[in-house]
């Protein structure tokens, strides 16, 4: 983390972070008294000093001992059998429950990506997080039928998704390997060329997704030079059967536009032909240019700890904020408010004001660019709430 965002950092946990809606979400109703207490926490102190194994009896710890660590990383696991801070002398020790939760990273597309490469984004990349995201939430949403899922930005490359529904939360590591393998089509290590192979009929959700890739394709295209000199005979190399390959290699030099070129390919692609490398050739190119490409080993473990929302993430000083599922498309990680920002935005707005009862303001995020984040947050919570309240469960209060 950089050294001013480091020494604003106890200014962060004593007055922006904001705790209530924090705690409210992880305690889901305070349907059981064991539920937040046994939940694993993890902090990344300064100089990279790892501390596992944290848990804390309600939220005014969990404050407290944040403001008394600054922690550069916040990592949330599982709710174990028992308090993971007594977890030494515990006769057994086992996660429970956990968010099913997913992890897309902007760098497993560099092999796709020509503007920019390793941590580094820009809005012409950011797209491939935009389509990650609408498939995997439409999928979830349509198709397994979960309602309560939190989008959360990584602060510097990527995108994370908590999935909340209680029957998400108690699935079994199996169940969570199924799902993420259900949802996995880009197969294949650094070495193999072809990861996507659809069979004569295409599954209606590879339909579906192919619908959402579709509708930024062509400006992705243009963007990365997919069908370039250089890029194209990487294209070409997804073609399996030979004449066409050959004929395609011909052909496509010769035409000037991307535009163009694509229309050449998605023709041929649906040519009526006897050969199965001939099917569908056009999506599967599509499937594995743009698919979202998630890290299996985060989804199915339910003891693997993720970053928690609303971290500074310590290499840009951004938050690691909510996005808001309706409006994927308007989402900018490069407009995500810094903690200096933040800082700043508060201090602007407080010498102006005159008079008051004077100490701490309350929720003093909402005098900040943060506040609109956590608004999203806050609407999710809120749908999250009406869950609880059909089982007639209560949970604490506490005002921060």
């Amino acid at each position: 983390m950089t050294e001013n965002a480091t020494d604003l950092l106890p200014i962060y946990y004593d007055l922006f972070f904001p705790y209530k809606p924090y705690f409210e979400w992880l305690n889901y109703g305070g349907f059981s008294k064991t539920y937040f207490p046994n939940r694993e926490f993890s902090f990344t102190l300064q100089d990279d000093i790892y501390i596992r194994y944290q848990s804390f009896a309600d939220v005014k710890e969990l404050m407290n001992e944040m403001k008394k660590k600054i922690p550069h990383k916040i990592d949330i696991g599982a709710v174990y059998n028992v308090k993971p801070k007594d977890h030494r002398t515990a006769t057994t020790f086992q996660p429970l429950e956990k968010e099913l939760v997913f992890d897309i990273d902007i760098t497993d597309y560099d092999d796709v990506r020509s503007c920019c490469d390793g941590a580094n984004i820009c809005s012409k990349c950011w797209v491939l997080m935009t389509i990650a995201m609408k498939i995997i939430d439409r999928a979830l949403r349509e198709e397994f039928g979960f309602q309560h899922l939190l989008w959360v930005y990584s602060g510097r490359r990527g995108v994370h998704c908590w999935v909340c529904d209680e029957s998400a939360r108690k699935f079994s590591q199996t169940a969570r390997t199924a799902v993420v393998e259900y949802l996995s089509v880009v197969k294949g290590g650094s070495n193999q060329v072809k990861k996507v192979t659809l069979g004569e009929q295409i599954h209606p959700t590879i339909q579906e997704s192919v619908k959402i890739i579709k509708q930024h394709f062509p400006k992705l295209m243009e963007d990365q030079d997919i069908l370039g000199p250089e890029q194209l005979k990487n294209v070409l190399a997804l073609i399996t059967d030979g004449k066409t390959h050959t004929d395609l290699q011909k052909a496509l030099p010769n035409i000037k536009t991307v535009s163009e070129k694509w229309n050449v390919i998605c023709a041929w692609s649906e040519k009526p032909s006897e050969s199965k490398k001939m099917t569908h050739f056009a999506e599967e190119i599509m499937l594995q240019y743009c698919y979202p490409r998630l890290d299996v080993n985060v989804s199915k473990g339910v003891n693997h700890l993720l970053k928690s929302p609303f971290c500074v993430h310590p290499k840009t000083g951004r938050i690691c904020v909510p996005i808001d599922p309706k409006n994927f498309e308007g989402f900018d990680p490069q407009k995500v408010p810094t903690i200096n920002e933040i800082v700043k935005d508060f201090n602007e707005i407080m010498e102006g004001c005159t008079g008051g009862e004077g100490g701490k303001p309350k929720k003093a995020y909402k005098k900040t660019s943060l506040n609109a984040s956590v608004s999203v947050f806050e609407d999710f919570l809120d749908k999250l709430k009406s869950s609880w309240k059909e089982k007639n469960l209560t949970h604490n209060s506490y005002d921060f």
